[in-house]
């Protein structure tokens, strides 16, 4: 079965979902945070299928989250590595990793911890507003359309309805 693609809705949200596609690609990101640079090495800490892996590294590559670079030559091997879009997908994964800390940690806590090294703190990822630093909840927040908008989509009686519950 084909999946819907979301690479040309109007949310950000989808399409961000379109590119990560399922739970792998996040947990290939997250690794390559960790400094994982290696096709092998990302199979053996993700015990993922070898197609699947190759399949979610061109993809990345493709989207220009992650770059090749070929560290030997007979045969070609490559590192991946992160690129400046690949490493602004860092606090997504923080933000997952504090909602995950928040409701499914165990009892014992979170499995991992963030450690901020220009304070020397062990924290977690806050969300706040670019203009006055202040935390953004649901409450104090309102979703707009913004200027990419589709023209077509915005007269729509639901589209009206939706953005209007917002205001």
């Amino acid at each position: 079965m084909k999946r819907t693609s979301f690479a040309q809705w109007p949310c950000s949200i989808a399409r961000t979902m379109d590119l990560l596609g399922d739970w792998w690609t996040p947990l290939v990101l997250r690794d390559a945070f960790y400094g994982v640079r290696r096709f092998d090495e990302f199979q053996q800490a993700l015990g993922i299928a070898r197609n699947t892996l190759a399949d979610r590294l061109k993809r990345l590559v493709d989207e220009g989250m992650l770059e090749k670079v070929a560290y030997q030559t007979e045969p070609v091997r490559y590192d991946y590595v992160l690129t400046e879009k690949g490493r602004d997908f860092y606090p997504v994964l923080l933000a997952m990793t504090r909602w995950g800390d928040r409701w499914l940690a165990a009892e014992a806590g979170p499995p991992i911890t963030v450690h901020h090294l220009a304070c020397g703190h062990d924290t977690h990822a806050e969300i706040v507003c670019a203009e006055c630093a202040q935390p953004m909840t649901p409450d104090d927040t309102r979703m707009r359309r913004g200027p990419g908008f589709p023209a077509r989509l915005a007269q729509r009686p639901d589209v009206e309805e939706r953005f209007a519950r917002q205001e």
